[in-house]
């Protein structure tokens, strides 16, 4: 597919809702797009609102403890998913998978890893020292 990066091999091959690079500035726009999405995509209200944070979440990671900057895909293949990679020193992801207590507060955060965890159906991590690759699947259905 045309405009996809040597690092993309991960990611479907079917057509991306939305791909955006971002940077802080940019995440208000970003999100009120990610409502339409997915609301076209069915979400009924809250789930789609909880997406959105999730999402939001994710982006904000990635600028935070990555280089200030991170790119985003969005795309459905049954479900609703998206991946936000940064270009960061990557983290040891172990704690933060399957996470279900509350992480307790912390000056290095991880609040948003278990926030984005908890308002979707599936996450999966890859983080190293190129960066860190995030998605989040989100069922359709129910």
């Amino acid at each position: 597919m045309a405009g996809r990066s040597p690092d993309d091999h991960l990611l479907p091959p079917v057509p991306y809702l939305l791909t955006s690079v971002f940077i802080e500035g940019d995440l208000p726009a970003i999100r009120q797009r990610l409502v339409v999405i997915a609301r076209e995509c069915g979400l009924p209200g809250d789930r789609a609102g909880d997406w959105v944070i999730a999402v939001n979440e994710l982006m904000a990671n990635a600028i935070r403890h990555g280089d200030g900057r991170g790119r985003l895909h969005v795309w459905r293949d049954g479900d609703l998913c998206c991946e936000v990679r940064d270009w960061g020193p990557g983290f040891d992801a172990r704690p933060y998978v399957r996470r279900r207590d509350r992480p307790p507060p912390s000056a290095n955060g991880g609040m948003g890893l278990w926030i984005a965890q908890q308002m979707s159906q599936a996450m999966h991590i890859d983080s190293g020292p190129s960066g860190t690759v995030v998605v989040l699947r989100t069922s359709l259905v129910g």
